[in-house]
């Protein structure tokens, strides 16, 4: 058994874990958002890099509609090369940094320049190791620390168990008021992730057993951050022999569709939202009139039904009532991280470090931050 293939399936467990440890410092952490003054009105920016800042751009689009109003997801490598752009000499700013390792030099560097930059930062600080530079070199006077299981630190290239639970404990951070009302929620939301993974892992592994070297992702609002996600861990588990693309249902209309050849899978990431749909199963019906694909897989809450449209498999995530919150949109990652593990394996490569070349590493290397003070 591969590393990448636990860290996948541990996942409904230690999203158990870690509402266990936000519920048991419950306390200390209303005590710090008391503090430092954090609410929905607080200018918040959701940062990390590659998977850990697709996290920011699926909870931005959440904590919107939440209230959080002045809330962006900013890369930091966005961030670190154009900090004044994004960091405030004359407003408070909260810094919400998302890291497995919490090693990476543009995390620590984003850090830095936010403490230099801004007239007054608040940190909160997810991270997967409480070994990690980021943790170790935090200010307790300015920063929250959201420590994560330990088991959480994939050991696989590819972060999957990270970016789930570190973006559901950012969901419990909102929710922090009211978290034992989470309750039946979170064990909703692991019953949901454990029948998906059950149910659906065979089926995705024959799809991956097929011949193709593209791959789409769809995904409108919070899920369009999803599929950027599945998009990614596709591609670099195959070490980008698979070519993938992510968009919204509309946005890919614009252009992105001249991608689709009869080499292309399509794996469409359904809204729960009614209205959307209406927009998503348009697409759908017009790309199956125009194209043919190696298959088409849909990932919904409820079974999707679209006239002379076959899809090849419905993965449902939500087997059980109370499914439609927040949390819901967190299992559909399962289609992109299985389809990669399986993928992987098919084309002969090691999932936990599928990179032949070397071209990508678990903890990017070869960055140089230079002094934006001088």
């Amino acid at each position: 058994m591969t590393n990448t293939y636990k860290e996948i399936f541990q996942q409904p467990v230690v999203w158990k874990k870690e509402y266990q440890l936000i519920l048991d410092e419950k306390e200390r952490i209303k005590t710090f958002v008391s503090k430092h003054h954090i609410s929905i009105d607080s200018e918040i920016l959701l940062t990390g890099a590659g998977t850990s800042a697709f996290i920011g751009d699926v909870l931005s689009f959440i904590l919107s509609q939440k209230g959080f109003k002045n809330c962006k997801a900013v890369s930091t490598t966005d961030l670190i090369t154009h900090p004044k752009v994004f960091l405030s000499t004359e407003r408070k700013q909260v810094l919400i940094s998302f890291a497995r390792s919490g090693n990476s030099p543009e995390s620590l560097a984003a850090v830095k320049l936010a403490n230099s930059i801004c007239k007054e930062v608040t940190h909160i600080v997810i991270t997967c190791n409480e070994k990690g530079a980021l943790a170790q070199n935090a200010n307790p006077e300015n920063t929250l620390m959201l420590l994560l299981p330990p088991e959480t630190n994939d050991k696989s290239l590819a972060m999957t168990s990270s970016f789930t639970t570190m973006m559901f404990a950012c969901l419990l951070f909102i929710n922090i008021d009211k978290i034992e009302e989470q309750r039946p929620l979170v064990d909703n939301l692991c019953k949901n992730a454990q029948n998906i993974l059950e149910k659906y892992e065979m089926p995705l592994k024959e799809i991956a057993g097929r011949g193709f070297n593209r791959a789409i992702f769809l995904g409108s609002g919070e899920l369009k951050g999803i599929a950027e996600e599945c998009h990614l861990k596709l591609q670099e588990l195959t070490d980008g022999e698979v070519i993938c693309k992510f968009d919204s249902f509309l946005g890919f209309r614009h252009g992105p569709k001249a991608v689709i050849n009869n080499q292309s899978v399509i794996v469409y990431l359904f809204s729960g939202n009614e209205y959307a749909l209406q927009y998503e199963k348009d697409l759908v019906a017009q790309i199956n009139s125009n194209n043919n694909v190696v298959a088409q897989i849909a990932v919904s809450q409820n079974k999707i039904e679209i006239p002379s449209v076959q899809f090849d498999l419905n993965i449902i995530t939500t087997a059980t009532p109370q499914s439609d919150n927040e949390y819901g949109c967190i299992p559909y990652v399962f289609a992109g991280q299985l389809f990669g593990l399986f993928k992987s394996v098919e084309r002969g490569l090691n999932p936990d470090s599928p990179s032949v070349s070397g071209n990508i590493s678990r903890v990017v290397e070869g960055v140089k931050i230079y002094d934006f003070m001088k």
